[in-house]
Parts: structure tokens; sequence; C-alpha cells
């Protein structure tokens, strides 16, 4: 190599090794000082995160009103008789359910697997068994009801055990009950984004169309009575 191409080449490296130095020295600190981020300790896929409220864990449903209505056996809650809700109220929050539909295929549209987790009592994503069953798009499964159809179908065969995670935002008022906010929801059927942080346009009724009415920060969660024994197992919920 040429005496002028080596100066070329070290000079080259030189310069790319001072680009280096100066963008580390140069390192961007925004200045903020941040909480420590506290420990959670995940889940194992059975076992909730140690920091979830667990709200059915398979022995009972004592954390719900109507609880004792529904057939709890092996496990595994069954809707019979009445419509659930929490004790307890939340806001926001990270909800985990696991669900299935009957393994017998009675009825067809909204009567086939029908259910329901409504956050607030007022805004519902759709539980139902949407495998080769063809209903109106908003009321499939994974759902925001009669506002989103889910992104893609996720549903697995009847019978078969299923997974909703769903992040919900509440909607915010101002003192005299002007929304600030709209609410948001993002769900995962089966592992697989179904709404995607999807606006809510307000409560889901079947009946008439969405609209918000001012309500408290926080609410209670119900799951629905639609006359089909939906089972229910592993439930649990973390405040964000």
């Amino acid at each position: 190599m040429s005496f002028a191409r080596r100066a070329s080449l070290v000079f080259v490296l030189c310069a790319v090794a001072g680009v280096a130095v100066g963008m580390w020295a140069q390192e961007y600190k925004s200045g903020k000082i941040w909480p420590e981020p506290r420990l959670v300790t995940p889940g194992d896929g059975t076992a909730p995160p140690s920091d979830a409220i667990v709200l059915f864990g398979g022995k009972d449903l004592s954390a719900w009103d109507g609880g004792d209505k529904w057939l709890v056996a092996d496990g595994v809650a069954t809707v019979k008789d009445t419509s659930i809700r929490t004790k307890q109220a939340f806001g926001d929050c990270q909800v985990h359910l696991e669900w299935a539909a009957p393994a017998e295929v009675k009825g067809e549209g909204q009567g086939r697997g029908n259910s329901g987790i409504f956050f607030m009592d007022k805004y519902e994503i759709q539980i139902l068994d949407s495998y080769g069953n063809t209903t109106y798009f908003d009321g499939q499964a994974g759902a925001l009801y009669k506002q989103w159809p889910p992104l893609v179908n996720a549903c697995r065969k009847p019978g078969e055990w299923q997974t909703y995670d769903i992040l919900f935002t509440t909607p915010r008022f101002d003192l005299d009950g002007k929304l600030l906010k709209p609410g948001a929801v993002t769900v995962l059927h089966n592992g697989v984004v179904v709404q995607n942080h999807a606006e809510i346009l307000g409560s889901t009724a079947w009946h008439k169309p969405p609209e918000y009415e001012p309500h408290d920060p926080t609410g209670h969660i119900s799951l629905q009575n639609h006359g089909n024994p939906v089972r229910y197992r592993n439930i649990w919920i973390r405040e964000l």
C-alpha cells in the first residue's frame, strides 16, 4: 500500500473515532429525576404477576357481587342465572381472563357462546363463539361492542380455552361532566392484537348509538349472563 493510501486510511479511521468520541461525550441526558420503578414478579402463565388482584383463582367468586349464583367446580366458573360484577371499583387497569364457549354448538350469531366483559358497567369487550359463526363484525369476539370490530378473528374452536389481555384507559371528565379525553382499550385475543388503543366512543348499548355520560373515575367490572354457559378461569387485574 502506498504512503498516500495509508495516510488516507489513517485519516478516515481517526475521523470515525473522533466522531464516535464526540457522540459519546455529547450523550443526551433529560435531566429528569425519575423514581425507581418498583419490582414486580411476572406471572408464569398460571400464577398472576405479584401485584395483581385475583378476581377468580379457581376456588370461589367471593370477589364478585352475584358470584354465588354461578356454578364453580374444578377451578372453573360457569355463567348461570345472572350477570356478576366486582365488589371493588377500578380505573385504568390491565385485565387477564380466560374463557371458553360451550363445546356443544347451539344457536348461531349472537346466540352462540355469548357473554362479555364490561368496564365500569358501560364499555363492553364482546365474548362470543366466533369460530365459523357469522354475525355483525362489531359484535364478534374481541369487538368493542357496536363500535369497533376486531382487527382479526383470532377465535379458537368451541370448547377450547381462550385468553383476553386487556388494557383499559378510563374516560376523563371535568368537574362539570364535560368529556376531557375519551377512554381507550387495547385487547390481545389469544396473544394476537385485535384492538390497538381503540378509542371508546361512549357506552356500548345494544339498542342506541354510543354516547358518553359523566361518571366516577373508577367503576365495577362485570361479566355478562347472555343465556349461554360460557366458562371462565384465571381472572386477575392490575391497577395502572
